[in-house]
C-alpha cells in the first residue's frame, strides 16, 4: 500500500480534478482506492455528491477523538472509497498546531491502513496552502504528485514545492518523501505557451514529468457540479481519455519502482 499526496500550494491547477479522476480510473482497473479530502472546501467530496454529510471528516481521527475506519465511505464506483471533508477541518488546523506531534498527526492516524493493507493506494487531496493539513499530508505520504497548470509561472510554483519537500525531509518528519510525478494540466495544444511551459518543466525535471497531459476542457470543470467524475459525466471525451491514460502511466511507473 502506498500513500500518495496530490498537492500544489496554488489553487486552480486541477489538483482535486486529478485526485478524483485518477482515483476513479485506478478503481476501474481493480485497485482499491481511498481518497481522503483534506481541503475544508470539500471539492473532492462534492465531486462524489457527498457534500451534505456532517461530522464525517478526518477531524475526529486527527484529534484522537474517533477511529479512522468509521469515516471511510463507499462511493458509487466499486473499489473507490472516500473520507469526506467539511469545515471542521479549519478547526483541526488550529488545534493540531498546538500539539507536540503536530507534523505527524496524519501519519499516525493512517497507521491502521498501513498495518492491514486494506487499500492499494491512499490519495491525499491537499488544500491549496502551506498550512498544517498540507504539511501533515507530506509528512504522511510515500510520494508526491503535483499537478501544474500550463502557464507562465509553472516553474516558480515547482521551486516552492521542492523547498517544502526539503523542509519536511530536514525536519525528520518524513525523510523518504520524494516528488515522483509532475502532471501538466489545462494543456492547450493550440497555443505556443502550453508547449513552451511543458518543454521548460521537462528540461528541469526530466523523467518526473508525466508523458500524459491533461487537456483544457469544459467537461472536466463541469463534472464536479453534477457530483460526478469525468467517467460518469463525459466518458468518451478527451478528459476521460486523458485520465485513463494517466492511470495507465501511473501504474507503469509504480511497477517500475517496485522492480
Amino acid at each position: 500500500m502506498k500513500i500518495i499526496a496530490i498537492a500544489n500550494q496554488k489553487g486552480g491547477v486541477g489538483k482535486t480534478t486529478t485526485a478524483v479522476n485518477l482515483g476513479c480510473a485506478l478503481a476501474q482497473r481493480d485497485f482499491r482506492i481511498l481518497l481522503i479530502d483534506l481541503d475544508p472546501q470539500g471539492n473532492a467530496t462534492s465531486s462524489f455528491g457527498l457534500q451534505e454529510l456532517e461530522a464525517e471528516s478526518l477531524y475526529g481521527p486527527l484529534l484522537g477523538e474517533a477511529g479512522i475506519r468509521e469515516k471511510v465511505l463507499p462511493t458509487r464506483l466499486e473499489g473507490m472509497f472516500l473520507i469526506p471533508a467539511d469545515l471542521d477541518l479549519v478547526g483541526a488546523e488550529i488545534e493540531i498546531a498546538r500539539m507536540d506531534n503536530h507534523l505527524t498527526r496524519l501519519h499516525d492516524t493512517l497507521r491502521p491502513f498501513r498495518d492491514d493493507e486494506t487499500f492499494d493506494f491512499i490519495l491525499l487531496d491537499c488544500p491549496p496552502s502551506l498550512g498544517i493539513l498540507m504539511t501533515n499530508a507530506l509528512a504522511a505520504a510515500d510520494e508526491l504528485l503535483t499537478p501544474i497548470q500550463c502557464e507562465f509561472f509553472a516553474l516558480e510554483g515547482l521551486v516552492k514545492i521542492v523547498r517544502v519537500i526539503e523542509q519536511i525531509r530536514n525536519s525528520g518528519a518524513n525523510d523518504r518523501l520524494e516528488l515522483t510525478g509532475i502532471i501538466m494540466t489545462m494543456y492547450d495544444g493550440r497555443t505556443n505557451l502550453s508547449a513552451q511551459v511543458v518543454a521548460d518543466v521537462r528540461e528541469h525535471f526530466a523523467e518526473r514529468v508525466y508523458e500524459t497531459m491533461i487537456p483544457r476542457t469544459v467537461r472536466l470543470s463541469e463534472a464536479p457540479s453534477f457530483g460526478k467524475s469525468i467517467f460518469e459525466y463525459a466518458p468518451n471525451g478527451s478528459g476521460a481519455r486523458a485520465y485513463r491514460s494517466l492511470a495507465d502511466e501511473f501504474i507503469r511507473r509504480q511497477t517500475q519502482e517496485g522492480q
